[in-house]
């Protein structure tokens, strides 16, 4: 009797003018190969970065991503994306 516990992103959705990415995890729990739990047990959001003290924008750091969020986001916050995300943080930064 094996017992053995996956956890995979099954969904990854692109939200908002600025790109976030949001992803959702799911925990499969099986016995000897068949399902006996599913649940989803992680949800997060990704932003391109934030401003360092300068006002600059500071890239998301991804490295720790999978392969699909990184391919994802490469492709989707471009520069354009970044410098809308950039603006939109210094307008509403408080103070």
């Amino acid at each position: 009797m094996a017992i053995t516990k996956e956890v995979k992103q099954d969904k990854i959705e692109i939200v908002t003018d600025f790109k976030h990415l949001q992803i959702r995890e799911q925990t499969i729990v099986k016995e000897d190969g068949e399902i006996i739990s599913k649940a989803f047990t992680n949800r997060y959001v990704l932003d391109p970065g934030t401003l360092d003290v300068s006002d600059n924008l500071v890239d998301r750091d991804i490295s720790g991503e999978s392969a699909e969020v990184q391919a994802i986001a490469n492709v989707v916050w471009t520069d354009a994306v970044k410098a809308a995300w950039k603006a939109h943080l210094i307008k509403v930064k408080p103070g």
